[in-house]
């Protein structure tokens, strides 16, 4: 789409058209699931994804530190607020520690301890889980070997995150009717 070596100078109603043709135009077959990975905020993106989709679920990412926590409260509170309504299935918190790879059962917190796991209680949504910051993982992935195809720290960390959020999303869709696709009236 863009040259991998220039900016992309896009404003929101440009990214916006991307984001609706990437999602409407493509021939996405059967699915199981479907994941869009958005950027932190409470953004022109989030409201034309909300727009354009009837959204099962979101997954808040946060790190520990407070002011990535004051953009996950923000992005639960939009999610949940009465005009999208979209059901939290929780909150991940990234970078939870850092651990070296030769010492896996070290753990150093670089960015604050348990800011996910706090924000999660207080404002009553699962945490989803903790993943460790570990030097390798974009090395893994740029080889070709996944982390979650590791018996590794992090490999463990991300299987247990998929597998609590395929449980939200089951008792989601248990308790829960369909999510509507977000109208706005001019």
């Amino acid at each position: 789409m863009v040259d991998k070596d220039k900016a992309v100078l896009w404003r929101g109603a440009m990214a916006s058209n991307a984001l609706k043709q990437l999602i409407m135009d493509a021939d996405w077959g059967e699915l199981d699931y479907f994941i869009i990975d958005m950027p932190p905020g409470t953004s022109d993106i989030h409201l034309t994804l909300v727009q354009t989709l009837g959204i099962t679920g979101a997954v808040v990412v946060t790190t520990p530190q407070q002011v990535a926590l004051a953009d996950a409260r923000k992005g639960v509170s939009m999610f949940l607020g009465e005009h999208v309504n979209v059901p939290v299935l929780g909150i991940v918190e990234n970078m939870s520690w850092f651990t070296p790879a030769t010492h896996p059962d070290e753990q150093y917190y670089i960015f604050g301890k348990d800011g996910g796991k706090e924000l999660a209680e207080k404002l009553n949504v699962r945490l989803l889980g903790q993943i460790p910051l570990v030097a390798g993982i974009c090395k893994s992935g740029d080889d070709g070997v996944p982390v979650v195809m590791q018996n590794t720290v992090s490999g463990v960390a991300f299987n247990r995150l998929a597998n609590a959020v395929v449980d939200a999303l089951d008792e989601r869709n248990a308790t829960l009717p369909p999510t509507e696709r977000v109208i706005t009236h001019s």
